[in-house]
C-alpha cells in the first residue's frame, strides 16, 4: 500500500507502512493507481519514449470537486503534484522525476460542457481531447482552429498549459489567442473561474494569461472556454517543390501579400525528411514529379463568395514564372489534401520510431529563418559528420524544428552525450539571431536549466515572485519551467 506523506518538498520521505488514510474517499478504487503498478506505465513514459519517470501514485479525479479535494489534501500533506493531460508533450513537463510525487491525471474530466453558436464559444473540461473539441465545434458549423499532429490524444487543458501552437498559428494565433476564459484549481484547493465568454475585458491583471503557458506550475486548469470561428466552406491546398529554404520564405512573402488573411497554413519540409514519413506509411510518396530540396504545403481557407482555388492557382503561376517554385500540385479533393498533410505528420512519428534523436523547437524572426537553417546545417556537417539534419516546420510564423539523427550504429550512451553538445550549439545559434529555443513545445523539465540561465537577474526575481504568490510551498510541478529550489 501507499503510505502517507508528512514532509514538504523537496525533502519528501516515504513512511514505511500505512495507507493514505487522509486521501479523500471519493478518490479510492479505480481513480487511484499505485506508482509501482504496471498500470502506471503509461503515465510515467513520455510520447517520444526518451524519458521515463517515477511517481508514488497516480490519481484520476472524476469531477472538479474531486480535484479540489485532492489538491487540498496535497497542500496539507506536503505532496508535490505533476498535472497530466494527454501526455503528448515534448519537453518532459508532465513526467514526474521523483518517486514521491503524485501524478494528477485529468483524463476523466473530458466533457464538452457547452457549444454556443450565437457567441461562437465552446466550454470544455480540461481533459477533453482536442479532436473532440474540434468535432463538437464542427457539429455546430464552426471550427476550433488549433491543429496539431497529436490532436487525437492531446487535451485542451494540456494545450493551455503549454500554450500550444500548430499549423494554423499563422492565421489564428497560439492557444493563448484562442482562450476566452479558464477555470482553475489553485494550490490551496480554492477554485478560480474566469469563464465569462468576454472577448474584451480590461479589469485588472490577466490571471488567465498567467495560467496559459505556465505548464502546471501555478494551478490545475479544470475548464476552458475558447473562441470559435466560422467553418470555411472552401479549403484549397497545394504541395510545391522549391530549390532552397530561402526561396520557400520568398514564396511565403508572396503568398502572404497575394492571399492576405486567407492564408491559413504554410509548412516547409526538407526533402531529407521524407524517408522518415515512409517509416510510418510505406505508401506515402511525394506528389511532385521531380526531386526538389525543399517542399512546402500552402493552404487557403475562406467562406463563400471568393474563388479561393483560382486565387491559389494564380499565385502559384506567378511564383512559377518568377522561378520561385520548380514543381507543384493543387489538391483536387479533401482526400488528396489529406495525403499532403500525412507526409508532414508522418515524418514526426517516423523520427520517434527511428529512435533517439536531437529534437528542437526554434523560433526566429521571419526574415532570419533562412539564415538559421543555413547556419545550423553547416554547423552539423562541420562539427558532427555522420549525423543527419532534418529541417521542417512552420516557416510562416518563424518556427523551425531543426532535428538531428545520430548514425544508425551509434552507441546509445555516446549519442546522448553528443546530443547535449549539439543542443548547446544550436541554442547558441538561435540566441545569436535573437530567437527562442522554445517556440511552441514549452520549457518543461528538459529545458528548464537553459531557460533559467538565459534570464536576467530581474527576470528571475519576477518569475520567482509569481511562483511564490500562487504556490508558496512549491508543490506544483517542481523543477518544471523553473529549476528546483536547490538550483535557484
Amino acid at each position: 500500500m501507499i503510505g502517507p506523506m508528512t514532509s514538504v518538498y523537496p525533502s519528501l520521505q516515504r513512511e514505511a507502512s500505512g495507507a493514505i488514510v487522509e486521501l479523500p474517499a471519493q478518490l479510492a478504487g479505480n481513480a487511484l493507481i499505485d506508482g509501482r503498478s504496471p498500470l502506471a506505465e503509461r503515465y510515467l513514459l513520455d510520447w517520444s519514449r526518451d524519458r521515463r519517470g517515477s511517481a508514488r501514485f497516480i490519481v484520476r479525479p472524476g469531477s472538479v470537486e474531486d480535484v479540489q479535494a485532492f489538491v487540498r489534501w496535497c497542500s496539507q500533506s506536503g505532496v508535490a503534484i505533476v498535472v497530466q493531460g494527454g501526455n503528448t508533450g515534448l519537453a518532459a513537463g508532465a513526467i514526474p522525476d521523483n518517486s514521491e510525487f503524485a501524478v494528477l491525471s485529468l483524463e476523466r474530466l473530458n466533457r464538452i460542457r457547452r457549444v454556443d453558436p450565437l457567441d461562437f464559444t465552446l466550454q470544455a473540461d480540461a481533459g477533453a481531447v482536442l479532436q473532440d473539441v474540434k468535432d463538437a465545434a464542427e457539429a455546430s458549423d464552426m471550427i476550433f482552429p488549433l491543429a496539431l499532429g497529436a490532436q487525437g490524444s492531446c487535451t485542451i487543458g494540456g494545450n493551455v498549459a503549454t500554450n500550444a501552437g500548430g499549423i494554423n498559428v499563422l492565421r489564428y494565433g497560439m492557444t493563448r489567442d484562442l482562450v476566452l476564459g479558464l477555470e482553475t484549481v489553485l494550490p490551496d484547493g480554492t477554485l478560480w473561474s474566469g469563464m465569462n465568454g468576454l472577448r474584451k475585458d480590461n479589469r485588472g491583471y490577466s490571471l488567465k494569461q498567467l495560467m496559459i503557458g505556465s505548464e502546471g506550475t501555478l494551478g490545475v486548469v479544470t475548464g476552458v472556454e475558447v473562441r470559435l470561428s466560422p467553418r470555411p466552406t472552401q479549403v484549397e491546398t497545394a504541395y510545391v517543390g522549391l530549390g532552397s529554404f530561402r526561396q520557400a520564405c520568398e514564396l511565403f512573402r508572396m503568398a502572404r501579400h497575394f492571399c492576405s488573411d486567407l492564408l491559413s497554413a504554410f509548412e516547409v519540409i526538407g526533402e531529407e525528411c521524407l524517408p522518415l514519413a515512409h517509416l510510418i506509411d510505406p505508401n506515402l510518396r511525394s506528389p511532385l514529379t521531380q526531386e526538389c530540396p525543399v517542399h512546402a504545403i500552402v493552404e487557403l481557407a475562406c467562406g463563400p463568395g471568393i474563388d479561393a482555388g483560382g486565387l491559389l492557382e494564380t499565385m502559384l503561376a506567378r511564383a512559377l514564372e518568377s522561378d520561385l517554385i520548380k514543381d507543384g500540385v493543387v489538391a483536387q479533393s479533401r482526400s488528396q489534401a489529406a495525403t499532403f498533410w500525412a507526409i508532414r505528420e508522418g515524418l514526426v512519428e517516423g523520427q520517434a520510431r527511428r529512435g533517439f534523436h536531437v529534437r528542437t523547437d526554434l523560433s526566429v524572426r521571419l526574415s532570419q529563418v533562412p539564415k538559421l537553417i543555413e547556419q545550423a546545417r553547416a554547423c552539423i556537417v562541420r562539427e558532427w559528420p555522420g549525423w543527419t539534419s532534418l529541417t521542417y516546420g512552420h516557416a510562416g510564423d518563424g518556427n523551425i524544428h531543426f532535428n538531428v539523427l545520430p548514425p544508425i550504429d551509434c552507441d546509445p550512451g555516446e549519442a546522448r552525450i553528443v546530443a547535449q553538445a549539439v543542443l548547446t550549439r544550436l541554442y547558441e545559434l538561435v540566441g545569436a539571431l535573437g530567437g527562442s529555443f522554445s517556440a511552441e513545445h514549452g520549457v518543461g523539465r528538459s529545458r528548464s536549466q537553459v531557460f533559467w540561465a538565459g534570464l536576467s537577474q530581474r527576470e528571475r526575481q519576477l518569475h520567482t515572485a509569481i511562483k511564490a504568490a500562487f504556490d508558496p510551498a512549491g508543490l506544483f510541478n517542481p523543477a518544471c519551467l523553473m529549476p528546483g529550489p536547490g538550483d535557484l
